[in-house]
């Protein structure tokens, strides 16, 4: 009787046990599939090639936030040349580009690397030096001021790194039948407009800027000046479009897709408009009518 009694104490032992097992593991499988709280939306990243000026500037600290507060997309931006933009999307390496070289985006556009191109602002580049401007080009046209510089064999800073303000200063030397290497005071920084600026600062050299990313460092230039400024063939215009997700695979669509209409929507044109006005005085990009 003892033995029966001590079997069936050891059984509901063993029992009690597997059921503790069974519900300390169906508790851990519910943690493991439990839903996330309601109203939370996950996020999935999108790469935006894009120009240094529109960095330096400080205008994508402002509209990056704007549009992750809008849409489920993190942007992981990569400020480069426009050139290495436009390599970017034609490798399908970004989801967006954003930049200002028409001439070679339109290449894209042809391949179709890239979609729904859509014109978003421009400001103007400018010829900037120093103010006691030793080759003296200040108001002079573009092509006299270049001559100008290049015969006096002043110091000309160029960013040198295949870039939107690089292509346009190479063809503005082109339009005044100048090769800027015969100079032997070319410089070429192969860096941004910003870190670009300043080595031209120091070396009390002229350069060829946009004119935001110039507004927006001056304080740190010292006695630096705009010189030339104003001639049309110094627009300086920029696009938004999206890396084709038919051609490239890895590129995220629905993110690239809602980054263009985010840059073509009526508030972010609102606050491009108003970029700079506070602290300038003016503002440091245009939109088009």
């Amino acid at each position: 009787m003892f033995k029966i009694k001590r079997a069936f104490a050891i059984m509901l032992i063993m029992l009690v046990a597997l059921m503790a097992a069974c519900s300390s593991s169906t508790g851990n499988d519910a943690t493991k599939d439990e839903p996330k709280e309601s109203g939370e939306v996950e996020r999935t990243d999108i790469i935006l090639a894009t120009t240094t000026s529109t960095q330096d500037s400080g205008l994508l600290d402002v509209l990056i936030p704007m549009f992750e507060e809008q849409q489920p997309y993190n942007v992981k931006t990569v400020a480069v040349g426009t050139g290495q933009a436009l390599e970017m999307g034609s490798r399908g390496e970004a989801d967006a580009l954003l930049v200002h070289a028409p001439d070679a985006e339109q290449e894209l556009v042809d391949s179709e690397d890239v979609v729904n191109r859509q014109k978003i602002m421009y400001n103007d580049f400018i010829i900037v030096g120093p103010a006691d401007d030793p080759a003296g080009i200040k108001d002079a046209a573009v092509a006299e001021a270049l001559t100008k510089a290049f015969d006096a064999k002043a110091t000309f800073v160029s960013r040198g790194d295949d870039s939107g303000t690089h292509k346009k200063e190479l063809a503005l030397w082109k339009e005044a039948n100048l090769d800027p290497a015969e100079n032997g005071s070319y410089v070429e920084t192969g860096q941004g407009m910003g870190s670009s600026l300043q080595v031209a600062a120091e070396k009390k050299g002229y350069i060829l800027t946009d004119r935001a990313t110039y507004l927006a460092q001056k304080d740190n230039l010292g006695d630096f000046e705009i010189m030339v400024e104003g001639d049309e063939s110094l627009l300086n215009i920029y696009h938004v479009m999206e890396v084709n997700a038919e051609k490239h695979e890895k590129v995220k669509k629905d993110g690239a897709k809602a980054f263009v209409e985010f840059m073509i929507a009526e508030d972010t044109k609102k606050t491009i408009a108003d970029f700079g006005v506070e602290e300038y005085g003016e503002p440091l990009f245009f939109l088009f009518e």
